[in-house]
This record gives C-alpha cells, sequence and structure tokens, in this order.
C-alpha cells in the first residue's frame, strides 16, 4: 500500500485539484466497452458531437476510426486537427476536431487508477489521463520506500507496458514516473536515459507549491499546459543515417524559451529577443518548436500570428543544411531552402504570406533594398552573434526593416558585444531566456567538461617563440636555421616541428589508452593547420603501429589496423597537387592528396566515427568540425590550437553531448564528462580568454581535472562514514553483504539505501578520474566496495545487481582479477543457462545451510535474468516460465519452502527452459518459425497442429526472406504493409482466425528477431 499512500493517493489528489475529474476502474471499464480496449467512448462521443456538431452516427464511425489507429505520429497529426472525414449526407470531407485547444474547458479530462488492459499478456497501469475519452498520459508511481534501484522498475514497467498493451500507448504523448518526490516524464518509447526531471515551473516559482509533486504534475498535467504540450512541444524526428522515427517531446527550458517568444510576438511588444541554450542541450530543436507554434498556434489567437513568414537564417552553409535537415525530418509545414535575397524577394512575391524560409546570413550581403510588408516577417537567426560582422546585421535590418529578429546563440555574448545585444536584445534585458552550462550539466542534458594541461614544455608562449624556436631547432644546421628565421617565425612553425609531434603523438595514444578505449568512447584531434593535420596523422599511425606490433600483431596488419583508426578531415587547397622540388614540401603535398576526404567520404567517415565499435576512433582535424558538428560518442578532444573566445566554447562542446553505450553483454556505460586535454597552453589562459563575458555565463566553462581529485577524497569519506556506522569495517565482502542483509531485514532499510547510494557515488567519481594517479591510493577500498555492493544487492534484492553492467571499462578490468583473487568468481560472476557450470548448485548433498541459501539467491539472479531475456525475445513462448521463477522466490521468502526445494524447484524449471529451446529442432523447424508456431498456438488453439505449423514455417520465410532482400524493413511502413497482407493470406488459406491479433503479435516478434531488434 505504500505506493498507493505515497505515489498514487497524492497525485490522484493533485490532479483532481487541477480539474481532472476522477473515473474509478468499474466506470472506466464501463466506458471502454470491452477491456481489451482504452477509449472512453461515450466521452469521446459526446466530445465529438459537441465540438463539431454532428450527429450520433457520424460520431460513432469517427470513434470506430481511431478505435483501430495504432500508429503514434498519426494520432498526433489527427489531434492537432489533421483529420477530416466524410460526413452523412455531404459530398466532401469535412475537419474533424478531436480537441479544442483553444478553450480548455470545453474538453474533458479523466483520470483513473489501475487501468486493466486485457492483451495476451494483461497489464495494469497505475493512473491514466484521457482528454476527450482518448488516452494521452500514463503515469506510472513507485513507493519512495522501495529505494532499490526505484526508477529503474518504473522504467522496465512502463517499457513492457508499451511492449504487452500498445493500445494504451498509439494516442500518447509522453509518460511519467513518480515516487511522489522524484518526478520524470518522457515521450513514448523513449530509453530511460532520455526520462528527465521539469524543474523550472515557469511563469509560476517552486514557492508556489506545496511540494515537488504537486510542481511537477502542474508542469506537465495542468489542462492548459498538458494541451500546449500536445499541440506545438512534441516532434517525431528521422534520424537522417538509421532512416528511424523518434519521438522528442520538449524540455523545459524549451518551453519557456518559446512562450515567451509566441507571447512576445503574439502582443506585438519588443519585436526582438536573444536566446542562449547551451551547446548541446538542444537548440535546434528549441527553434523548431518555436517555429510550430508560430505557425500552428493551436492554443491562442492573434492578429500578428494570424499567418506569418517565418525565415530560419544561418552563418555557415553546414549549419544551413543541418538546420534544414532538421526542420525537414521533424516534419514542419513546408520549410524550404532560399538560395539568395533574389529568390527570397521571388518566393515572398510568388507565395504571400505562411512561409518558412531557410537560408544564411550572407545571402543578405548588400542588401539595402526594404522588402514589402516585412512586419509580417519573424526572423530567427542562428549563432546570431556571428551575423554582426562586415555589416551583415545591418544588410539584415534593410531588408526586413519591420521584421520580429530572434537571435539565438549557444555561446554566451561577450558583454562587450554591442552590436548583438542592440540587435536581438531589448535595453537592459540581455537573454529573453537563458539555459546555460551550468544549467545543462546539472539537468543532465549535457556532460561536464574537464580539462588537463599536458607537460608544459609544449605549451607554446607567443611572446617567446624565439625562445621555444632556439630550443626545439637547436640541431638544425644554421643555414636552416636562418633560413626559417627570414621567412618569420610564427607559432605553427613551433607547433609543426616533427619531434614535438611525435611526442604529443605518443602521449595521445597512451593517454586515449587508458581514458577512451576501454569503454569503446572516440576523440578528436585539433591541430594548428593542414600541413599538421598529416604530420599527426603520420605520427600517430606510426606510434599505433609500433604499439600493436609489440602486442603480437605482425607489422602489416598493425599498420593496417592503424591507419583505419585515424580519418582526417580538412578542406582541399589548388596547392595540394602542384610538385615541388623541396622533398619536405613534396611529401606534405602527397599526404593531403592521399588522405584528403571529398563530401562523400566525409560523411562516410563521420558516420563510422560516431558509431560504437566501428573505425575511426580518431579524427583530426585544423577548422571543419569545431562546430555544428554532433558526435556524442566523442569523449576527449586534444587541443593544439590556439583558439579564443567563441571558437574556443563552440570547439569544446563538441565532447559535451550525453552518450550511454550498450554493450554486448548487456551492460550500459555512460559517459560522465568531457575532456580537453590542451597541448598548446589554451587552458593556462583560460581567465584571459572568458574575460570579456559576464562572469556567472561562463564560470563553469571547463572544471580542471584537480577539482575531480577533491571530490573523490568527499566521496570516500562520505562512503566510509556509513559503512563505518553500519559495523561493516573490517569484514571481507561476503561477510559484509550478509551483515547488510540482517540489518536491512531488521527494519533498517534506509541505512542500506544510505550505504549503497554513498557507494555508488564513491566508484563512479573513482571512474571518472581514472587513470589519474590520485586514485591508487583508493583503488583497494574501490575493489572492496564494487564486489560487496554486487553481493549485497543479490542478497537483499535477490536479483542481480545492475551496477557492474554499468562500470566502465577502466574499473570492470580491474575488477575482474579482483573477483578471482578474492575467490568471489562463482557469486560475482552470473551464468547463464548454457554455461557448463550452471548445473553446480542444483548440487545440495553435504552444503551448509549458509552455502544452500546463497546458492538459491544466486540461482534466483541468474533465471530472473534469463527468463527475462527470454521473455523480451517472445512473451508468448517464454512468459509462463518467467512467472514460475518468481513464484518459486516468493514461496521461498514466506517461508513456505527451504532452499533445497527450491534448487530442486529451480533445476525442474531450467529443464523445461532448455526443453522448450530445443523444441525446433525436434519439429524441424528453426528456432524463428517455432517462436512463431508459438505464439500462434496461444490465440488460435483449437485449429490443428500441423496446420499451424506449416503456416508458422511460411510466415517464417516471408520475414526471413525480408531480411536478406531489405534488412531495414523494420523502418519502412509501406514494407511492412506488404508483409501484413502476406502473412493474411497464409494465415486465411490455413484457415486461423483472428489473423489481426496474430499479425500484430508476430510483427512485434519478427522486428525484433529478423529485423535486427529495431
Amino acid at each position: 500500500m505504500n505506493e498507493y499512500r505515497l505515489a498514487e493517493k497524492p497525485a490522484l489528489d493533485m490532479l483532481a485539484a487541477m480539474g481532472w475529474q476522477e473515473l474509478s476502474p468499474t466506470a472506466a471499464l464501463a466506458m471502454r466497452v470491452e477491456e481489451n480496449r482504452v477509449i472512453l467512448k461515450p466521452v469521446l462521443i459526446a466530445a465529438l458531437r459537441d465540438l463539431n456538431g454532428i450527429g450520433e452516427a457520424d460520431a460513432e464511425a469517427i470513434y470506430a476510426d481511431l478505435a483501430t489507429l495504432s500508429d503514434n505520429e498519426d494520432w498526433q497529426r489527427k489531434l492537432r486537427g489533421g483529420y477530416s472525414r466524410r460526413l452523412t449526407g455531404e459530398n466532401r470531407d469535412s475537419p474533424i476536431a478531436l480537441v479544442d485547444f483553444k478553450n480548455p474547458s470545453r474538453n474533458q479530462f479523466h483520470v483513473t487508477r489501475q487501468f486493466r488492459v486485457a492483451a495476451q499478456r494483461p497489464r495494469v497501469a497505475d493512473l491514466v489521463l484521457f482528454v476527450n475519452g482518448i488516452p494521452l498520459a500514463v503515469i506510472e508511481a513507485k513507493s519512495p520506500l522501495k529505494a532499490t534501484a526505484r526508477a529503474e522498475e518504473a522504467f522496465e514497467q512502463i517499457k513492457q507496458y508499451e511492449r504487452d498493451i500498445p493500445r494504451l500507448f498509439a494516442s500518447n504523448a509522453f509518460n511519467i514516473v513518480t515516487d511522489g518526490m522524484t518526478t520524470l516524464y518522457g515521450a513514448t518509447g523513449s530509453p530511460a536515459q532520455f526520462y528527465a526531471p521539469w524543474p523550472d515551473a515557469w511563469p509560476r516559482t517552486r514557492a508556489d507549491f506545496p511540494d515537488d509533486l504537486s510542481k511537477d504534475l502542474w508542469c506537465l498535467c495542468e489542462p492548459s499546459r498538458l494541451l500546449d504540450l500536445l499541440a506545438h512541444f512534441i516532434v517525431f524526428e528521422v534520424d537522417p543515417e538509421t532512416g528511424r522515427k523518434i519521438k522528442k517531446a520538449c524540455r523545459y527550458q524549451q518551453f519557456r524559451a518559446v512562450n515567451k517568444a509566441v507571447q512576445r510576438v503574439a502582443t506585438g511588444e519588443h519585436r526582438k529577443g536573444l536566446i542562449w541554450h547551451t551547446q548541446g542541450s538542444g537548440k535546434s530543436l528549441t527553434m523548431v518548436f518555436l517555429a510550430l507554434k508560430l505557425k500552428t498556434h493551436l492554443t491562442l489567437d492573434a492578429p500578428t500570428l494570424a499567418n506569418p513568414n517565418i525565415l530560419v537564417l544561418t552563418d555557415r552553409i553546414d549549419l544551413d543544411d543541418q538546420i534544414s535537415k532538421t526542420f525537414v525530418a521533424c516534419g514542419l509545414p513546408n520549410p524550404a531552402q532560399c538560395g539568395s535575397v533574389a529568390a527570397l524577394r521571388e518566393a515572398v512575391n510568388r507565395g504571400g504570406n505562411g512561409q518558412i524560409l531557410l537560408s544564411t546570413i550572407f545571402k543578405f550581403a548588400g542588401s539595402k533594398e526594404p522588402i514589402s510588408n516585412s512586419a509580417n516577417w519573424i526572423v530567427l537567426v542562428d549563432e546570431c552573434h556571428r551575423t554582426q560582422e562586415k555589416d551583415l546585421g545591418a544588410f539584415l535590418q534593410a531588408t526586413l526593416p519591420d521584421a520580429h529578429f530572434y537571435g539565438f546563440t549557444g555561446t554566451p555574448i561577450k558583454s562587450t558585444d554591442k552590436d548583438t545585444y542592440a540587435r536581438f536584445s531589448v535595453a537592459s534585458e540581455g537573454y529573453l531566456d537563458k539555459y546555460g552550462i551550468d544549467d545543462a550539466v546539472r539537468d543532465g542534458a549535457t556532460v561536464p567538461i574537464l580539462y588537463e594541461g599536458r607537460k608544459a614544455d609544449w605549451s607554446i608562449n607567443e611572446a617567446e617563440i624565439d625562445i621555444l624556436f632556439d630550443r626545439w631547432f637547436v640541431d638544425l644546421p644554421d643555414d636552416k636555421r636562418e633560413d626559417l628565421k627570414r621567412k618569420g617565425l610564427t607559432l605553427a612553425t613551433i607547433a609543426k616541428h616533427p619531434e614535438r609531434i611525435r611526442l604529443i603523438a605518443l602521449d595521445i595514444w597512451e593517454h586515449f589508452k587508458a581514458v577512451c578505449q576501454p569503454d569503446g568512447f572516440k576523440a578528436q584531434i585539433v591541430v594548428v593547420d593542414r600541413e599538421a593535420v598529416i604530420l599527426y596523422r603520420a605520427a600517430l599511425a606510426g606510434v599505433i603501429a609500433a604499439d600493436l606490433v609489440r602486442g603480437g600483431i605482425d607489422a602489416e596488419t598493425a599498420q593496417t589496423d592503424a591507419d583505419a583508426m585515424i580519418a582526417c578531415v580538412y578542406s582541399k587547397s589548388q596547392e595540394d597537387n602542384k610538385p615541388s622540388e623541396n622533398a619536405e614540401v613534396q611529401a606534405l603535398r602527397d599526404g593531403l592528396e592521399a588522405f584528403y576526404l571529398d563530401a562523400e567520404g566525409e560523411k562516410d567517415a563521420k558516420k563510422r566515427f560516431k558509431a560504437y565499435g566501428a573505425q575511426p576512433s580518431f579524427l583530426i582535424v585544423c577548422d571543419k568540425l569545431l562546430t555544428g558538428f554532433d558526435a556524442p560518442i566523442e569523449h576527449v578532444m586534444y587541443l593544439d590550437k590556439p583558439l579564443k573566445e567563441h571558437n574556443l566554447l563552440q570547439a569544446i562542446a563538441r565532447t559535451n553531448r550525453t552518450c550511454s553505450i550498450n554493450l554486448p553483454d548487456g551492460g550500459e556505460i555512460a559517459k560522465p564528462n568531457g575532456r580537453i586535454v590542451d597541448y598548446i597552453g589554451v587552458t593556462n589562459h583560460l581567465d584571459e580568454a572568458l574575460k570579456s563575458y559576464r562572469a556567472d555565463d561562463v564560470e563553469n566553462a571547463l572544471r580542471d581535472i584537480a577539482n575531480l581529485r577533491n571530490d573523490l577524497r568527499e566521496a570516500h569519506a562520505r562512503y566510509r562514514a556509513q559503512k563505518r556506522a553500519m559495523g561493516l569495517e573490517g569484514m571481507d565482502e561476503k561477510a559484509a553483504a550478509y551483515a547488510a542483509a540482517a540489518i536491512a531485514a531488521d527494519g533498517r532499510e534506509d541505512e542500506w539505501f544510505d550505504l549503497q547510494r554513498l557507494t555508488r557515488i564513491f566508484i563512479k567519481v573513482y571512474g571518472d578520474l581514472s587513470p589519474d594517479p590520485a586514485i591508487l591510493d583508493f583503488t583497494a577500498e574501490v575493489k572492496w566496495a564494487a564486489a560487496f555492493l554486487r553481493l549485497a544487492t543479490q542478497a537483499i534484492a535477490k536479483e542481480e545487481s545492475l551496477d557492474h553492467r554499468s562500470y566502465t571499462g577502466k574499473i570492470r578490468d580491474m575488477l575482474e582479477t579482483h573477483v578471482h583473487v578474492t575467490g568471489l568468481s562463482t557469486t560475482i560472476r552470473l551464468r547463464n543457462i548454457t554455461d557448463p557450470n550452471f548445473a553446480d548448485d542444483f548440487e545440495t548433498n553435504e552444503k551448509s545451510d549458509e552455502e544452500l541459501q546463497e546458492a538459491f539467491v544466486r540461482k534466483s539472479a541468474e533465471l530472473r535474468r534469463v527468463t527475462r531475456e527470454l521473455v523480451d525475445k517472445n512473451p508468448a513462448q517464454y512468459g509462463s516460465f518467467s512467472e514460475r521463477v518468481l513464484e518459486i522466490i516468493r514461496r521461498f521468502e514466506a517461508g513456505q519452502i527451504a532452499a533445497a526445494d527450491g534448487l530442486a524447484d529451480f533445476e525442474g524449471l531450467t529443464g523445461d527452459i532448455q526443453a522448450e529451446q530445443g523444441a525446433h529442432t525436434e519439429l524441424g523447424m528453426d528456432e524463428n518459425a517455432f517462436s512463431i508456431l508459438r505464439i500462434m498456438e496461444t490465440i488460435a488453439p483449437d485449429i490443428a497442429h500441423d496446420t499451424l505449423q506449416t503456416a508458422a514455417m511460411a510466415i517464417g520465410a516471408v520475414y526471413a526472406d525480408a531480411a536478406a532482400t531489405q534488412p531495414a524493413f523494420a523502418h519502412m511502413e509501406a514494407y511492412l504493409r506488404s508483409l501484413r497482407q502476406q502473412v493474411r493470406r497464409i494465415l486465411t488459406e490455413h484457415g486461423v482466425g483472428e489473423t489481426k491479433i496474430i499479425r500484430e503479435k508476430v510483427e512485434d516478434f519478427a522486428i525484433h528477431a529478423y529485423g535486427g531488434g529495431a
């Protein structure tokens, strides 16, 4: 009852206070007609008649249409007004409103609890929110006292619901998980890492609410705000590289900034605003949401929003292309790229109002003639600080003198940049909306950036170039040294000294092996110019190849592997293919020719760089890819080029994207931070480089890695204090784990939860700092803590600890040895059912009670994991096994069976699982076709087995052929429809009924089994 009392009931009370009408589960079921349906039929019928002035028969027909609609994007389109239908007595389609966005009070808002949906695997959602009878949000409530990874449990529940009762989520806007204290939300289908809090209650404040739950639910579920979110702040973006469609809901800063700007346009006040949303926090999507709301403005009316023209400007062609693709991918109505001011004028004259045009600021160079009716133009300028250079801002103003101007920037605006503030900011306002570096890190939208300066000898002080030259070029013949001096000493001359580059390349490789390689992250190397790119490529490839040879790889293979790890991205020059009598110059030109990537090659290299497990691991650049290049997998930037102010902030932000890597063994590694390794001395003068900005804007742009050393000491001290307080000091890992279990069982769960939390923090900070020498003092304690945490989690929760699977590779490698040394390998290393030693625990003779209990705990964790993985593969085939595991555990915990009896039950269950896994061979079927057979058997049990078997094999052949000929079929909706038709034909030919249910279940299975887990 804790979940109801501490989370579900307070949520219900808050929703009722906001105007949601509570329905009992019984009343809701009566409105649904059948338990496998999810729409509240009489509510929807009444709303359709009221909003559209139609009769009962037409409303019934519309309900029938919607009841079979299963595509979330299609639902979204219809909810926003994109739905029309031929009504009785009419000869053309009429628009049908499902929601009145402008008048929230005309809609019906209901909430019900314990919403059970009948399906092959029935599920019960804690709370469901309905607007006009249509389910739009699911809330999963978890008890705050169940601190054993309560968030993970709630997310797993939501994902399970989405899989098993997809009807409930067809019209869903987003999901919410809450324990009454912490509340997170995420778009339908989002992985757990994309669920986020909504901390800012703008335009209200936290003080307006009695507690966090009230604030959070008001932010997300207050009726008018929910309608605003539904209308303007959800998009479906197509990933250009995978073709997958990803649903995205806005974050709070995007909602806040867009509504501030729209309100300003609606009132006609000021006609401009400056928005800083830091790099990596979704600035491009903020522009999409703003354009969407300006274009559709479903929730408000204003003369200025009647049919505005929107012009989106960037200052670089690649950013123009990036923004354009984002707008198109998000399905924004009619965005068109405009190549010139002349084309812009033509588009305006030809098309009138209501356009969305995308272009670059450079198209306005020299333009002074005003465009007529520019008051109806809203101009969104990306990286607006750069548009004021070379009078571009003045030309833009002259061309569109009466337009609204909203400037966006991913970096703070310098306090001395009067032009940008004058053009885009209201006097004394500064930013219309600010989402700074600290905000993004706090929210987990970006990771913090750490920097470390490497060996002062490699830094270059431009004021001391002559001294450095004499030091680095002392071995050159006098005439050559003098020749170089006559040509003029530059920073590049020093930076490209071959010995300096060789030493830095060696340091980069050693650092990369320790920091990036264990977890599969990657790195960018930024060098002084194009020649340096080639010099670094040669030096780094040589260093890597030599290291691989020392590891036992033959020289030729080592060189090939080393070359594959590096890609160079730079611009071409006409000088590159000119011959030179100077051998060094010729060698550089040959390299520039050989390693240059054309547009297609560069695109391919960037795509492979972003992919886990693919090469290259390094991108060497000098000017390109320092802005607008998003590769979340990039962990480190090795910096050997002097960068200043905006250029520095934009470059280092390449490393601040969040990234979670799913490992082959089921583990998941989250990138803890971005790192800047400085070889040229940029960060030695960081304060000077950033002093032209407001102090609070750039306070934590970079954090010295030395700060982490203090964090580690603090985390260790807190962990040790809790460990001592629980009396675990001096015990080995196993004894401490059982002592912690006894403490938790004695009603002191909070102490265990505190220790669990503090231990995780200690291990995480240790991993973040590794391989810094400061960790060495804590290594032994980390080994103990990690082993203890794994054992204690199993003993207390009868579940495998997820911690070890989220450890970095650096820590995993360290723990592997420790596990064996301490004799904990059998307990720590959970085995799969196929492991030859899996059955060892079933031998109960001559085992003590403690050994039997330990074996039962281990088998509980192992079989829960095994059956969970099998159920994910095919619920129809393996669902009963998962339930049997849980029942055996329940009986043991209730004292109904002893550990030895439980192990005997587990042994029988294991045999049944293995028999099921091998059953397909006896029937002469492949494993996937047999799984399809199992699905069909549960839905059509009265059909002859031979008939079902033949049909299953034919259906399996259809999907196997699809996978062979169209590997991406899972993302091709038209192709999927053709497959459904083939499956329907096979089922019909074999006289199998319930074809729709079978087709849906089989397709869900086939997409994972044949389509690569899409």
